[in-house]
């Protein structure tokens, strides 16, 4: 099936022969439907915390903040081309500007083109005779090309968000400034972005350039590490008969793995707790205020709960009483929403012990949910496994076969989604970190269908980091205000009230 060639090229990418054919078997199959029994909702699977429970939550969390490390988790290798779809599309000819004005984004980025924080940036790199509300292309040109501000080919990170009375911040920016306000460990701020290897250079630049301010500004110290998606968590592209995809040049096609793949860079990371939030959901400082109380609740959620999973691991590694069993049981049931496999209780009280310290000995998630209002996201739901052990988890709609009506039923009545608004407890109850990999639930990729230089190909997405990389660990959902919420994901989200 491959030849001497290929064979090199999955050496130069760390990549084993047998994971490639593992990944041919995928295709050749098709990925499994996640078994989802019911949507997550407040009371049912989601933790609503009220009044003073958010408090003590607050003061859970400050406590330890000192003596642990804590880091911030940011992935940021999104490129921004994205964001400026439509407007690329007038540029290349696609679509005319003036046609149907009452639906074009591109209409509209015009009419509001002051309004944007890079705004300063593009008059000073267009010509003083620009007209900014006729010569469209003239104006995205300037915008995206490499002879402007080449903002179709730069990280979201790096790009201006936010208008201030002396500076215009970048996401990258934003993310320091609010790092600092609830992620500070001894006077330190760790955090850690994921970019993309041509990127890497313009971002340590800029954040070079940033660092020394802010750490007066904010009175504080970063530390700021940097790391690259692994090739070796790249996957092999086939054809529509499952075949290799191969370039022009005859070399196999692979892809990068999606945001599964950054499980490897989490492994990495050396800390005790650590936060997790996209680069683009962002807002100004007036507006941070829910966004770090509510980092700090479920921070304080996460550490009340390992407090409590420590001490049941030691107590049943001193007794094997029913009791005990019993009480651990409960927990796992009620506050984990575990339901244990179906052999469970035919097993001796000891290996009933055993049973229950494997399950609660695993990286804790705290999982951030928003209410549903029609923003696409991974969903909370309960997922029955063959062994017949239940437990919670955020299923993408790619996971979910649509085409039944039961499942399209459970999916109809889900009131949340996940905002990617994580805070993990990576660490054992002997302070030694876990193997993250040991805890991937490999089941959960899917196929995606792809194009490459005009050919149909299908691509596979590993399981994704807050879903089935992260699958076998102990799982909390908590709701988080909406306004925790603002993604950027077309540069005309940036005028909406909470990026002005």
């Amino acid at each position: 099936m491959f030849t001497e060639k290929d064979l090199q090229q999955f050496k130069e990418k760390n990549i084993p022969k047998e994971q490639v054919l593992k990944q041919i078997k995928i295709f050749e199959k098709g990925f499994k439907f996640m078994n989802i029994i019911a949507p997550a909702t407040v009371g049912n699977g989601i933790l609503k915390p009220e009044k003073q429970e958010i408090t003590d939550f607050i003061s859970e969390y400050e406590k330890i903040q000192n003596s642990e490390k804590i880091v911030k988790f940011v992935p940021a290798s999104g490129a921004a081309s994205r964001m400026f779809k439509e407007l690329f599309s007038v540029l290349n000819g696609e679509k005319n500007i003036n046609e149907d004005k009452s639906f074009n984004s591109a209409y509209n980025f015009i009419q509001n083109i002051e309004k944007f924080a890079f705004y300063d940036d593009l008059k000073n790199i267009c010509d003083n005779n620009t007209d900014f509300k006729t010569e469209y292309n003239k104006v995205f040109s300037c915008l995206l090309s490499e002879n402007g501000l080449n903002y179709g080919n730069l990280p979201k990170a790096l790009l201006k968000f936010h208008k201030y009375k002396t500076e215009n911040r970048t996401p990258a920016q934003e993310h320091l400034t609010e790092g600092a306000k609830y992620a500070s460990s001894g006077n330190k701020v760790f955090i850690h972005f994921t970019v993309s290897p041509e990127h890497r250079d313009l971002f340590e630049k800029h954040i070079e350039q940033t660092k020394e301010k802010y750490e007066k500004f904010l009175n504080t110290k970063f530390e700021i590490n940097y790391s690259v998606q692994k090739t070796s968590t790249d996957t092999i592209a086939v054809d529509l008969n499952n075949k290799a995809f191969r370039n022009p040049d005859g070399s196999i096609l692979f892809r990068p793995g999606g945001h599964g793949a950054l499980i490897e860079n989490l492994n990495d990371i050396d800390a005790d707790i650590i936060f997790v939030k996209n680069i683009d959901n962002v807002v100004p400082d007036r507006l941070k205020s829910d966004t770090v109380t509510y980092k700090k609740v479920i921070a304080g959620m996460l550490i009340k709960t390992r407090k409590r999973i420590f001490s049941y691991i030691e107590k049943l590694q001193k007794s094997a009483d029913i009791e005990t069993i019993n009480e651990v049981k409960n927990f796992l049931k009620n506050k984990l929403f575990i339901t244990l496999d179906n052999k469970f209780e035919t097993k001796t009280d000891n290996e009933k012990a055993k049973y229950l310290i494997e399950k609660l000995n695993r990286p804790i998630r705290v999982c951030g949910m928003v209410k549903n209002e029609g923003e696409p996201g991974g969903g909370p739901f309960f997922v029955k496994k063959e062994s017949g052990s239940i437990s919670l988890q955020i299923v993408e709609s790619a996971q979910i076969d649509m085409n039944n009506p039961k499942k399209a039923e459970i999916v109809k009545n889900a009131t949340h989604f996940n905002p990617v608004d994580l805070v993990l407890s990576v660490k054992n109850y002997k302070g030694k970190k876990f193997d993250l990999k040991d805890y991937i639930d490999p089941e959960t990729v899917f196929i995606s269908q792809k194009s490459k230089d005009g050919k149909d190909l299908k691509a596979l997405e590993l399981p994704g980091l807050w879903n089935g990389a992260t699958a076998n660990w102990n799982t909390l959902f908590a709701e988080v205000p909406i306004s925790t919420f603002n993604p950027v994901k077309t540069v005309n989200d940036l005028l909406r009230e909470t990026h002005q």
